[in-house]
């Protein structure tokens, strides 16, 4: 055996970018064709040919308010002018809040003061006959009772919130605009707007049928930590538009480090009834995007997560399956061979370079493509592995459709390094995992007592569950989930019987907020 110390030549392609579909601010609803030229495929909201440009379908925002955890730190002008930039983007938002009051950190990290301020900004915008959708809530640093914040108003309260720091007053002109821009996108994907949609010409093979993105990953806890109370967080959204911008999602909880999604049809079955309730149809294509499984658990994907998502959806005309995973965890890297090729200021590929030949598997359909521009070091491409194709993509549109699909992110106005079904899963399994440490916040005396607990019968920690259910604060949530209880797939009578108070309780994650299920509150 022997090692050449000199790196593979391949051949790589360097994909055009797509055609995005913004707002013009002229008409409301009515879009205009962008085209990008640039080589690094960035871009922003400062027009030089067109009058103006604003994204693609302005939300509306009637009740506002903002709980300040910064103690006054921020600078009283830094609300009004995100509020100018979100009308300036397209926005339909009142100038004034429904609701003002300045908190401290000491607030926000105590539960019960938080909850307490939270019920208090709802109620007084309910006095005034409003329904509060949004809380701007700056704060001073980063906190622990952020994530309390996120779990009370996503599920208890169906307040839609936007953190930030109140340093971002302090930047200068030209950042501070860029932040205010970058909040304004969050805001409007949050409260049901779209920023930026393909055009139907950059989906290939599918744009002419009624199709759905879907998007699944799963967040396990850190390495180095085996306790089986600590569950894994199983996310999977779907889009719900033409332009593939507009997604829903579902969080559940399964046993600790378990990488295959339980009652994945189930899942699926309930973003297909999104879909449907949006466009008064079922999609007849369906392309799965599956994040974090190694090669080895390919045939668990097909076998088990296909398998169980065909028995629930396959009923009449069932839909065409395409399914692709997604890989970040490789170590291979993609240069330019020299400095006169084409390739970004710090040595990277471009963005759109794809490779399909020598370095790929012989056996499969795979390809790698380095969507984004790497700001600092080595890009890193991801791998794309196709698993099934009942659709019949050529190469060429597959990978157009993967890497035109990194351009509707709704955070920036430029294409990410995974395709954005992939990247929202990502995203919103993060937030499940935010939730169950919110409720650990909430409950420090089970975590304390899981030790003992442990050894009760298997019944037990059902009871245990019950109980904390019935101490925590009654919720509009209850009533309103439409669906949306965690999954609770049975455990062997060994694991139950093993189980402590910890993890019963996380298998009764709370429900998402009816108002709220629809939303994209991971943004």
């Amino acid at each position: 055996i022997s090692l050449d110390a000199a790196m593979m030549e391949v051949t790589g392609r360097i994909l055009a970018p797509p055609t995005l579909e913004l707002g013009t601010g002229t008409s409301r609803g009515q879009t205009f064709k962008f085209t990008i030229h640039q080589d690094d495929c960035q871009w922003n909201w400062k027009l030089k040919k067109y009058d103006k440009r604003v994204v693609a379908h302005g939300g509306t925002l009637n009740c506002w308010g903002v709980v300040d955890f910064s103690e006054g730190d921020l600078e009283s002008k830094f609300i009004d002018k995100v509020v100018r930039k979100c009308s300036a983007l397209g926005m339909v938002m009142t100038r004034k809040p429904c609701y003002e009051h300045v908190s401290n950190m000491e607030v926000l990290s105590d539960p019960k003061s938080l909850r307490d301020a939270l019920i208090e900004a709802k109620r007084a915008a309910e006095e005034e006959d409003k329904k509060l959708q949004l809380l701007f809530c700056p704060m001073l640093n980063r906190c622990h009772g952020y994530k309390t914040l996120k779990l009370m108003c996503e599920t208890e309260l169906g307040i839609q919130t936007q953190c930030f720091l109140s340093t971002a007053a302090k930047l200068d002109e030209k950042r501070q605009d860029q932040y205010i821009t970058n909040l304004a996108l969050k805001i409007n994907g949050k409260i049901g707007g779209s920023n930026m949609q393909l055009d139907p010409d950059s989906i290939p093979v599918v744009s002419a049928k009624d199709f759905m993105f879907i998007g699944a990953d799963v967040n396990h806890p850190p390495p180095g930590n085996v306790s089986k109370d600590i569950p894994s967080i199983a996310a999977v959204v779907a889009s719900v538009d033409k332009g593939a911008s507009k997604y829903v999602t579902r969080i559940r909880a399964q046993y600790h480090r378990c990488e295959m999604i339980q009652n994945l049809g189930d899942i699926c079955k309930e973003l297909i009834g999104a879909y449907e309730k949006v466009n008064k149809k079922k999609p007849d294509s369906i392309i799965y995007f599956r994040d974090g499984v190694s090669d080895g658990q390919f045939d668990m994907v097909l076998n088990e997560e296909l398998a169980d998502m065909e028995n629930k959806i396959m009923v009449g005309d069932y839909p065409k399956i395409t399914v692709i995973v997604a890989k970040k965890r490789h170590h291979t890297r993609l240069f330019p061979k020299d400095r006169n090729q084409r390739q970004t200021k710090n040595g990277n590929v471009l963005p759109g370079t794809v490779v399909d030949t020598d370095v790929v598997d012989p056996t499969a359909y795979d390809f790698y493509l380095c969507s984004h521009k790497g700001e600092v070091g080595t890009s890193r491409p991801t791998h794309y592995y196709s698993l099934l194709d009942e659709h019949g993509f050529a190469s060429d549109d597959l990978q157009k459709l993967v890497y035109n699909l990194c351009f509707v992110f709704a955070r920036c106005t430029k294409p990410v390094s995974l395709a954005t079904p992939v990247y929202y899963a990502d995203l919103a399994a993060y937030r499940g995992r935010l939730y169950y440490e919110g409720m650990m916040m909430l409950q420090p005396a089970a975590s304390a007592a899981s030790a003992s607990e442990a050894m009760m019968p298997a019944a037990q920690p059902q009871a245990a569950a019950a109980a904390a259910a019935a101490a925590s604060p009654s919720s509009s949530a209850a009533s309103s989930s439409e669906g949306m209880t965690a999954s609770q797939p049975q455990a062997p009578a060994a694991e139950a019987a093993s189980s402590s108070a910890g993890a019963a309780d996380f298998r009764e994650l709370p429900p998402m907020h009816g108002d709220l299920l629809n939303n994209m509150f991971f943004l």
